[in-house]
């Protein structure tokens, strides 16, 4: 397997054994030195077509502590902005000899079309793409559940029986997409809350149950981890809600529901928050939120990632 582009893709086994790297490379940068030579020698592109900042960031920290050289490759005022094809692209970074393509691209499918062409030989990094996946978002929830969950005793673990459920934006959430598909693979039990004008189309025959009702469900589910998505209003070309102020209401996470749902639950959001409408300040910055651990065991699985695609040892993942 040279590439990550689906969580559809992994297995138990090699989602584990993801996971399990990844404790490895947290151990890392708990060092004075936070760096490994894996990848000395190497050079991994960051091909970002769609605006980011804690993503890209994420897999450049996580490329340079494995010592990797980076380039960064922004579409805003490079030649993509002049008309430059994909295609052009992946073949000027194979000219400059590239070996990891972490892509970000607006158009879904845009890295299965990279991975599978003969325009460059990389491995390539889905790190997001349209309304599809971003499988390693879906990663480092996964880790930080377990981590939360389990603790020291994780490692070789999974998420047997664990209740999730995920709120909000589903119809524009390749977060929510990933993640169902690593949460059923590791055992997890998935439920998507959300407006009905928010929840994708066929998504009868997705392995989730689906509800309307935040309370509701909160009440009869009592859920393990509360997992609240961004509004994404940039890929909005209609009402899909009649105002901020009724989806507040009706499906953020204020501090009462907050209160209701206990001290033992967990809550989530991939970031960046829109507080007041999806998620209160008093629920991101409780004790119960891990929006910073998400944050830094980011680049722990990005490190792993990288380190078994591109270090020789693509096996472990095939």
């Amino acid at each position: 397997m040279r590439h990550l582009l689906s969580t559809k893709d992994l297995t138990r086994d090699e989602a584990v054994r993801i996971l399990d790297l990844a404790e490895d490379m947290a151990a890392v940068q708990t060092r004075e030195v936070k760096k490994l030579p894996a990848l000395r020698g190497r050079t991994v592109v960051n091909l970002f077509f769609e605006d980011s900042t804690r993503t890209r960031i994420s897999f450049e920290a996580a490329a340079k502590r494995l010592s990797a050289d980076v380039i960064n490759f922004a579409a805003k005022g490079s030649s993509v902005s002049k008309g430059e094809s994909l295609k052009d692209t992946a073949q000027t970074l194979a000219a400059m000899g590239a070996d990891g393509v972490v892509i970000r691209h607006s158009a879904s499918g845009a890295p299965q079309v990279l991975a599978q062409s003969d325009w460059i030989d990389a491995g390539v990094v889905n790190a997001g793409d349209g309304t599809h996946e971003h499988p390693t978002q879906a990663l480092l929830d996964a880790f930080t559940m377990r981590r939360r969950l389990h603790g020291a005793a994780s490692r070789g673990k999974a998420l047997d029986g664990v209740k999730v459920v995920i709120v909000g934006d589903i119809l524009h959430s390749r977060v929510a997409r990933s993640n169902l598909w690593l949460l059923r693979t590791l055992g997890a039990e998935v439920t998507f809350v959300a407006p009905a004008t928010l929840v994708p189309v066929g998504v009868g025959s997705w392995p989730v149950e689906v509800e309307f009702d935040l309370d509701a469900a909160l009440a009869r589910i009592r859920p393990d981890v509360l997992m609240m998505l961004r509004i994404q209003s940039e890929r909005m070309n209609a009402a899909f809600f009649p105002s901020a102020r009724e989806y507040a209401r009706e499906w953020g996470l204020d501090d009462e529901r907050l209160v209701a749902l206990g001290p033992d639950s967990m809550v989530m959001h991939p970031g960046p928050m829109n507080r007041g409408l999806e998620i209160s300040a008093g629920a991101a910055d409780s004790p119960q939120s891990t929006v910073l651990e998400q944050v830094a065991n980011g680049v722990s699985i990005r490190m792993a990632v990288l380190y078994l695609l591109l270090s020789g040892e693509r096996e472990a993942l095939s």
